[in-house]
């Protein structure tokens, strides 16, 4: 059946990128002749009924800038069944047949419940964290990673010039790929990641034997799951005569201009996720592997964990020595 309108959203957390997806959805939607409007805020926003219809103009000019134009907010409503079926009625009101949906785990479940009410539905990984499965990176995350690594050289510069070390805190609470991939790419001397098991103290004498040998700084990254990052420091200092300055980055590892590879991610997972509707498919995940672009069950998605690259964590701790 030739679908004839649809609307994009944006859920849970920002992510730079998100825009640029927005643009490709408006931006293919329309060449295809298909109506299409802009959820403002999300799930609630959904069920609020608060949509826009979308032109070439309303993504005019909007790549390049971080955060989200549709907005995002959390809504509790979503999460039961009677705002669920608020939301879907709201489409069908409007005769909206397909949503593609921009976020991350808990956003992807949305439109699973969404497909299961009979709403043709694609996500979107939006997510600085790259924690969706069947997906090699998700929209934001080579972003985050390039803030986190500018911070950490910076940092560098001030802590070689004061014989200081630093612990820098990241983002992560279930995943630890941020750490890892900024940690790897400026030569962090430690990674402290949840899914590996780690020895403060260890870390702490290998630190102490750098100095004696004549290094004079060092970093060590953090990401959130694996505790706070002024208790790492606090840890070391007890064991060791070194107490490293601790940096927590926060939210700026959410803001930002994207780079090109996450536009171009975006770019490319928008226009896919429209074509796949225009094909008839409903309940399904976009995602790049090894450069290909593929669709898969967002009940197998939600379902999954994203494997760990064990492979470039220890290649990590090879080069740290």
């Amino acid at each position: 059946m030739e679908i004839q309108s649809i609307a994009v959203l944006t859920s849970g957390g920002d992510s730079q990128g998100m825009n640029a997806a927005v643009r490709a959805v408006v931006r293919s939607a329309l060449y295809y002749g298909m109506k299409v409007y802009g959820v403002q805020r999300g799930y609630q926003g959904l069920i609020n009924g608060d949509f826009r219809e979308m032109d070439l103009r309303s993504v005019g000019d909007i790549i390049q800038r971080g955060g989200t134009i549709l907005q995002t907010a959390r809504c509790k409503e979503f999460m039961t069944e009677e705002g669920q079926r608020l939301a879907a009625e709201q489409l069908r009101r409007r005769g909206i047949e397909g949503l593609v949906v921009i976020g991350g785990d808990g956003s992807y479940r949305g439109a699973q419940k969404l497909s299961e009410l009979g709403i043709r539905t694609m996500g979107l990984p939006g997510t600085i964290d790259n924690d969706i499965p069947f997906t090699d990176f998700t929209i934001g995350f080579d972003t985050a990673v390039s803030i986190v690594v500018d911070a950490i050289n910076k940092l560098r510069d001030t802590m070689t010039s004061h014989e200081r070390s630093s612990v820098v805190e990241v983002m992560g609470r279930h995943c630890g790929d941020i750490a890892l991939h900024a940690g790897l790419a400026s030569g962090a001397e430690a990674i402290l990641i949840p899914e590996v098991e780690f020895d403060v103290k260890e870390i702490a004498e290998r630190m102490s034997g750098n100095f004696n040998c004549g290094k004079r700084h060092s970093i060590i990254v953090v990401a959130e799951g694996v505790g706070k990052g002024e208790d790492v420091a606090r840890q070391i200092n007890e064991l060791i005569d070194i107490e490293p300055r601790v940096t927590v980055l926060g939210h700026i590892q959410r803001g930002g201009t994207p780079t090109h590879n996450d536009r171009i991610l975006a770019s490319r997972l928008g226009d896919f996720a429209v074509r796949k509707l225009m094909e008839g498919e409903s309940g399904k995940a976009c995602g790049v592997v090894q450069g290909e672009l593929i669709a898969t069950d967002i009940d197998l998605v939600v379902s999954s964990k994203k494997p760990f690259n064990m492979e470039l964590y220890e290649l990590a701790m090879r080069l740290s020595q």
